[in-house]
Formats: structure tokens, sequence, C-alpha cells
């Protein structure tokens, strides 16, 4: 070989360029591969192996007699309020009472100008006066028959003309003068001296605090339940460690076409004139007990779609757990924190009050002790 002549570099073979790709493939297919194994195998672990028991708190139902009683929102009236108006127009002249202050029956509020009566009064008194000298005057000489007996007659018409007369401006007098009609409390004062007034313009109100209307509504369906003379507890926020007693004095007659609701009035006595009319209070109309009622607590009712139900542990032979079953319920009404069931459950089942959010129906459940439902009535 000649020195001119350079020997020939080797050719490098490339590998082929999807190798690379068919490699991380089948990789990626062997993790995935390991990966649904474990999770496999994970999962018969948990199916073969059994569930524990999921620890819950329960009650045993037992019948009990419970308070019943039915709330509604009432409101308070006067017994005895009115606006106190003249009955005729006139001038005031005088103001005889205090903003708030209490006033007796009949006493004088205020006083119209009565000037020009006051003087026709005293015309019509003297005719009085003269009548009844001419009538005495009569009966000394009728029955001597120095007058005759139809003058006697004719005085009596006159002597009791002039009374007449007296008695009628007595009367315009009277309402010129503006009293209270029964015992109370005076509102704000609406006039001042000097200020005419029309007939019925408003002067103050006068309300009565001793005694008070309740007057709240109650479902058509409890009707039945309403008496005259029964029990209704009133409860006030402007007192709310206080507890007023009033009782039914009239129901009426009529059901609300909208409503289909009764009108219930109480009486409600006001000893210290706490209460207020235009307050609102929960009127608490007490019934009849509920004997033999089955009581849960509310914590045990579940409120779904279909309707209530409870959570009831099917008991095994040890008495110390056992499955957790599902029974539809139907609730009656709430006493606070309790809740009455009409129908679904029978005395001595033992039901969830609490974890049964954790609990599968069908699934085992441990029990901590037992106790009965209380027996106490309701608020």
């Amino acid at each position: 070989m000649s020195p001119a002549q350079t020997p020939a570099e080797p050719t490098r073979s490339r590998p082929p360029r999807g190798r690379p790709i068919f490699f991380a493939a089948i990789a990626l297919l062997l993790l995935a591969g390991s990966l649904y194994a474990w999770r496999s195998a994970r999962t018969a672990e948990n199916a073969v192996g059994p569930m524990p028991p999921v620890p819950v708190s329960t009650i045993v139902v037992t019948p009990t007699d419970v308070a019943a009683a039915l709330e509604a929102v009432g409101s308070l009236r006067a017994v005895r309020e009115v606006v106190l108006a003249p009955e005729v127009a006139g001038r005031v002249t005088a103001i005889r009472f205090v903003a708030g202050a209490r006033v007796g029956a009949g006493e004088l509020l205020v006083q119209l100008f009565d000037a020009p009566e006051r003087a026709d009064r005293a015309a019509a008194q003297a005719k009085a006066d003269f009548a009844g000298l001419q009538l005495a005057r009569s009966h000394e000489l009728a029955p001597s028959g120095a007058e005759p007996r139809e003058l006697l007659d004719q005085r009596r018409a006159e002597h009791a003309q002039a009374h007449a007369a007296v008695r009628q401006i007595d009367a315009r007098l009277f309402q010129k003068q503006l009293r209270a009609p029964f015992a109370g409390t005076l509102g704000v004062r609406q006039v001042n001296p000097g200020q005419y007034l029309n007939p019925g313009d408003p002067v103050a109100t006068l309300t009565a605090l001793d005694s008070l209307y309740v007057d709240f509504a109650v479902p058509q369906q409890d009707f039945s339940r309403l008496q005259p003379g029964a029990v209704v507890d009133i409860l006030s926020d402007a007192w709310p460690d206080r507890r007023f007693t009033a009782r039914v004095t009239a129901i009426e007659p009529q059901v609300g076409k909208e409503t289909r609701n009764v009108m219930v009035q109480a009486t409600l006595p006001n000893p210290g004139l706490a209460l207020r009319p235009g307050m609102y209070v929960t009127a608490r109309l007490a019934l009849p007990p509920i004997a033999g009622a089955l009581v849960v607590p509310a914590t045990a009712i579940q409120t779904s779609a279909s309707g209530d139900s409870v959570m009831r542990v099917k008991m095994g032979k040890d008495r110390r757990g056992g499955t957790a079953e599902v029974v539809p319920v139907t609730t009656g009404r709430r006493f606070g924190d309790r809740v009455v069931v009409t129908s679904g459950l029978r005395s001595g089942d033992i039901v969830v009050t609490n974890g049964q959010l954790r609990v599968q129906p069908g699934a085992p459940v441990t029990l901590a002790p037992a106790r009965p439902a209380p027996a106490k009535g309701g608020r």
C-alpha cells in the first residue's frame, strides 16, 4: 500500500429508531400490571376480612306520658283602650292632664270654651225657678176655685219644660268637657291650649293595663282540643325569666278561609304592668297529656326525600351488639330535643341515637350501654 493511500474508516451501524419506544411501552405495561395486581390483592384482603363492628350510641324505646301543648305566636291587646276625642267642636281652654299619667274614671282631662252654654243655663234656670213659683201659687189657688184646673195643669207643664231645658243645657256643657271613661294610663298629648278641635279629633289614648287580651291562631286540626278556660302560658322576650298565665275566654266560631286557622283569645292579668299592648308573645296552650307515647331524641330521626326513618339495631345472641337496619317512621309533635314517633317502632326497640351516619344497613354494630328514653314531659 502506497503512502498516498489512506485506509477507509469503518462504517458505524445505527440502531433502529423505534426500538427505545418499544422498550418504554413494555416498561409501562409491566408497571401498570404490577399496580393492578397490588390493588387486586388489597381488595381481596379487604373482601375476605370481616368488617369490624361500628360503635354507636343507642336508646331503648319505652312508652311514657308526655305533656302536650300547642305553641303559637300571639299579640297583646288591651281589654279597654280608647282614643279620647271631643263630641262637639270647640276651643281648648284648659288641659287638666299630663301625658303618661294614670287617671281615674270620670276625671276631667280637657275643657272646651263653654261660656255661651253657661249663660244659656243661667237663663234656663231662672225660667225654671219662675215656673216653680207659678206652679206653687196654682197649687194654693186651684183647690179653692180661684184658678181653674186647666191653669194648674198648664203650670205643671211649663215647670217640667223649664227643668228639661236646664237638663238639656247641662248635657251640652258636659259635652264641652272631655273626661276619662275608665281608669287607665294616658298616652302622648296631641292638643294644645287654644287649639280649635272638631268632633273626633284625637286628644290622647287611654289604656287600662291591668288586664290584656292575648290573640293567637291554631291550626284547624287542633280545633277539637280547644276549650274555654284552658290554661295558656305566655312567654315574652322582654321578660325571658318570667312566665305569665292566661286563660282562654273566647274561640272564634269561624275558621279562616285563607289560613284555615282558628283564632283564640285569652285573658291575661298584668300585675305590675309588665306587659304592654302591641307586644308579640309566645302562647303555649296546655293540652291533655299524651299517654304511652314512644319518644326518641331528635338526633335519631333521619330525614330524606323518601321520608323520616331511624336506624334500629337487630340484636344478636350475645346481646352485646347486632346488625343495623333502617326503619321508616312517622313522627308527631316535638318537645324540645325529643320527637314523638306515632308509627314504625314498638316498645323495647333499640334505636341508634348517635353514629348512624357511619353505619350502613346490615352492618354490625356494638352498643354503648343502652338507656331508656327520658320519662319527663314536654317543656
